[in-house]
């Protein structure tokens, strides 16, 4: 993010650090990234920096050089408590909007459920949470490069598919950059990725802040379909399907997304 501030905070009885990326002027935005990381993700914070100040945190215990405080959270749902001190932290006044992507938007859902009054607008960019048993999700984490290409991106040889996989070939550095979390956590064992009745589905309808799921019209891995399942489980909840893009519809169409997004928190 262009003209960014950087701010390292200690939380959960200070043993585990994060990074808070902050841009932009306006209301306050808070984006809570995929599996993937924050990198990723920069072209499109950056445009909602156009008209708010974002808060863009690193997941707690991923910051480099703190690998190992990553073991000392137990799951998404420590996440919420997590992210509750951190909000605090940076004197937050609430409420404020809150964006998540994918794992993300099942810890910013989760969060808009416990703290209603924190949160005044809450938009989902494919997120998980309420996942049928035929969804492909261990399958899928073992393709290969050019079998993942398909499924995360309506081109798979467009600019946002060249960018995303311009990572490191050896699969454990591969790891590293894109996905530290969420793998760290599978190998220890604890991180479970949410199935019915552990994931939102008994709890979702908790959730009061007008909601917004964005969805790529052609995401192969999650029919567009299930965003409408998942909106029924959110009073009042809007589907906005993305054109030309897949399951990663921030990075693909970054300007439609955030044109929706930001549409959706402004009115």
């Amino acid at each position: 993010m262009a003209a960014s501030e950087v701010r390292r905070i200690r939380l959960w009885q200070d043993r585990i650090e994060t990074e808070v990326e902050m841009s932009g002027n306006g209301p306050a935005l808070v984006y809570l990234h995929g599996p993937w990381g924050l990198p990723p993700d920069r072209t499109f914070v950056a445009r909602l920096a156009e008209a708010c100040t974002v808060y863009a945190p690193r997941h707690p215990g991923t910051t480099p050089g703190d690998e190992s405080a990553v073991h000392a959270l137990t799951g998404w749902l420590d996440l919420v408590v997590c992210y509750g001190e951190l909000f605090d932290r940076l004197q937050l006044a609430a409420p404020f909007a809150l964006v998540g992507h994918s794992f993300g938007g099942l810890v910013a859902a989760e969060f808009a459920a416990a703290a209603p009054g924190s949160v005044s607008k809450l938009a989902l960019i494919d997120p998980i949470g309420l996942w049928r048993d035929d969804n492909p999700v261990k399958n899928w984490m073992v393709l290969r490069d050019d079998e993942r290409r398909p499924s995360l991106f309506a081109d798979p040889q467009g600019a946002a598919a060249q960018t995303f996989f311009a990572t490191p070939a050896d699969p454990n550095e591969r790891a590293a950059v894109l996905a530290p979390f969420v793998w760290a956590q599978a190998c220890t064992g604890k991180f479970v990725w949410p199935v019915p009745d552990r994931g939102l589905k008994n709890r979702i309808h908790r959730v009061a802040a007008p909601t917004l799921l964005v969805w790529g019209d052609s995401d192969r891995i999650i029919s567009p379909a299930y965003a409408e399942e998942f909106a029924k489980g959110i009073r009042g909840a809007r589907v906005k399907l993305v054109a030309q893009a897949g399951h990663l519809p921030h990075l693909e169409q970054s300007e439609a997304v955030a044109k929706a997004v930001l549409d959706f928190v402004g009115s």
